[in-house]
């Protein structure tokens, strides 16, 4: 199974989820809404197109897990430890608990890609 097919799937668990999703043909001209000029949005939805070029789709062998930055960001390990683990189960891949110090740290992870999945809180997200 895909991850995107994993996490589309558990839409209502991920709701207050983000999945990264780079090189959406930056310089190809498509309907992006309010997103970054990085992504287009084809279908109007606000969530970044998957790249059309299935060579420009990540696929890393650990995936990076993080939820918003907290003064003990070591509860949420715990916390979020029965979803890291299913994840793994399904995507048979290694997850790992990322935690983050600061909802700056935590943008910057997500935009260069060292962050994969990742609780924001509304507060943090960039507006134009």
């Amino acid at each position: 199974m895909k991850l995107r097919d994993l996490l589309f799937g558990c839409a209502s668990v991920l709701a207050c989820l983000s999945l990264n999703v780079t090189g959406a043909a930056a310089a190809d001209e498509c309907p992006r809404g309010d997103l970054d000029s990085r992504f287009c949005d084809v279908d109007g939805d606000l969530i970044a197109d998957i790249p059309t070029d299935s060579s420009k789709w990540l696929d890393p062998d650990k995936l990076i897990f993080a939820y918003t930055p907290v003064e003990d960001p070591a509860v949420y390990k715990e916390a979020w430890s029965d979803f890291t683990d299913y994840l793994e189960e399904k995507t048979g891949k290694d997850v790992v608990f990322f935690p983050v110090q600061s909802n700056a740290a935590q943008i910057e992870a997500m935009r260069s890609g060292r962050l994969h999945i990742s609780g924001f809180n509304t507060g943090s997200n960039p507006s134009p």
